[in-house]
């Protein structure tokens, strides 16, 4: 009987916990209707797929090489990687241990996929890249925060007339406020960091 081990990831931009659930379940279903049995599920969670070094994605590979299992199945080539070298040499190593790629969405990856799908993967990343650097700018532009939350400051949810959310409203935190005040002064009084921290903690102030 064929040995399926499930990888599942999802990356930060606009997804969730449950997608994970939802890659899982599709790929079960792959493996049930073709009489397979599953091994393991290897899962990443708010995990890019540019890089690499994610843990599961690591473990999944190890285990590959060990022959724990005879095929991988996941949603697509991009939950694996995005990363043109990641995915050559990802199909590589598998190649080598005789581990057979498989995903819902192309079928049985040969080289032709890893060649078409790694070069489309990396011209999305780059597009990506240039469109989240729009973006930031145009908060910018638009007198918001660019960034998460910030020391000092509290995040203002905010919706516009069609009931989107806002993005990049902040206030200023009072109490907070006058801890970064006291940290300037003492600092221009000649005190280190270190020393303005341990002043803090012995007052028991917290921390970001």
């Amino acid at each position: 009987m064929k040995n399926y081990a499930i990888y599942a990831r999802y990356s930060t931009d606009l997804q969730d916990e449950r997608s994970i659930e939802d890659q899982v379940r599709d790929c079960q279903k792959y493996i049930n209707v073709n009489d397979g049995t599953t091994y393991d599920v290897y899962a990443d969670r708010a995990m890019s797929g540019a890089s690499r070094f994610r843990p599961n994605y690591q473990k999944i590979l190890s285990d590959a090489s060990e022959g724990k299992f005879q095929f991988i199945i996941a949603e697509a080539l991009d939950r694996l990687s995005r990363d043109q070298e990641d995915l050559a040499a990802l199909y590589k190593h598998l190649v080598f241990h005789e581990v057979t790629l498989v995903t819902l969405s192309e079928g049985f990856i040969n080289e032709l996929h890893v060649g078409l799908k790694g070069t489309m993967n990396a011209l999305f990343l780059k597009d990506l890249a240039r469109k989240t650097r729009r973006g930031l700018e145009g908060r910018v532009r638009a007198c918001r925060s660019a960034g998460g939350k910030a020391y000092g400051y509290d995040i203002v949810k905010d919706f516009d007339h069609n009931g989107t959310p806002i993005k990049g409203q902040v206030e200023i935190n009072q109490l907070e406020a006058q801890i970064i005040h006291r940290i300037f002064v003492e600092f221009s009084e000649g005190k280190s960091p270190r020393q303005i921290a341990k002043k803090f903690n012995k007052e028991n102030i917290p921390g970001p």
